[in-house]
């Protein structure tokens, strides 16, 4: 059987959630043969010119579809995936399922989020740092975390869709950037509750790793 040759390109990184989001959503929808990825490496301080040619915003990921339109936002591009699902859907079909769905994602990326602009913080010259920015972050994470941590048996009770998929790449960011956070020790069903998602396929795959420290495991 021959597979479909790849058309969709996607500007890729080992080290974005964000991209990691569009990945797991790309097996999720049995779409991932029919991506080829393009390593593409971006910062705040500088222009990636072949990244800027697709999106003026020069962020990724950004997907240049079938037809040569591309995409922004890690959101609107699992959107367009799952439009084109060739298995289970990730966008509940129902206006009261998908916005709760939606809802999930919200908070999961936004703790993604969180922990982007603090990291970033952090690793500024220490002369230059803002102590207000660092412990508003921090608070702000552990506040998520805790939320997380209360209500996270409710994801359980539902089918995995874009808002599993959303807290789990929060969550694994954390652990990605933040193992000095130690943030599982005192979150048992939350710490619980990634593993089982880590054992998942497309989140098996698409682990987060940095290729000047590490190799993928």
């Amino acid at each position: 059987m021959f597979r479909r040759k790849a058309r969709m390109k996607l500007h890729w990184s080992t080290r974005s959630p964000y991209v990691r989001k569009v990945m797991a959503a790309a097996i999720e929808t049995g779409l991932d043969a029919s991506i080829q990825t393009r390593l593409s490496t971006v910062s705040l301080s500088t222009v990636n010119a072949d990244v800027e040619r697709d999106n003026p915003l020069g962020k990724i990921p950004t997907l240049v579809t079938d037809e040569g339109v591309a995409l922004y936002d890690s959101l609107v591009i699992c959107e367009y995936l799952d439009h084109h699902s060739r298995k289970g859907r990730l966008f509940p079909q129902g206006f009261d399922q998908r916005l709760e769905a939606l809802r999930w994602h919200a908070l999961g990326n936004g703790l993604t989020d969180i922990l982007i602009l603090w990291n970033n913080e952090r690793g500024r010259d220490p002369a230059l740092q803002s102590p207000a920015h660092l412990s508003s972050y921090h608070a702000k994470t552990l506040a998520t975390l805790d939320a997380l941590e209360a209500t996270v048996d409710e994801l359980d009770r539902r089918e995995f869709d874009i808002g599993h998929l959303g807290v789990a790449v929060g969550v694994g960011h954390a652990d990605f950037r933040f193992a000095d956070l130690q943030w599982r020790t005192t979150r048992p069903r939350l710490s619980a509750w990634a593993d089982r998602m880590a054992e998942r396929e497309s989140l098996r795959r698409t682990v987060q790793f940095d290729p000047r420290l590490q190799k993928p495991a």
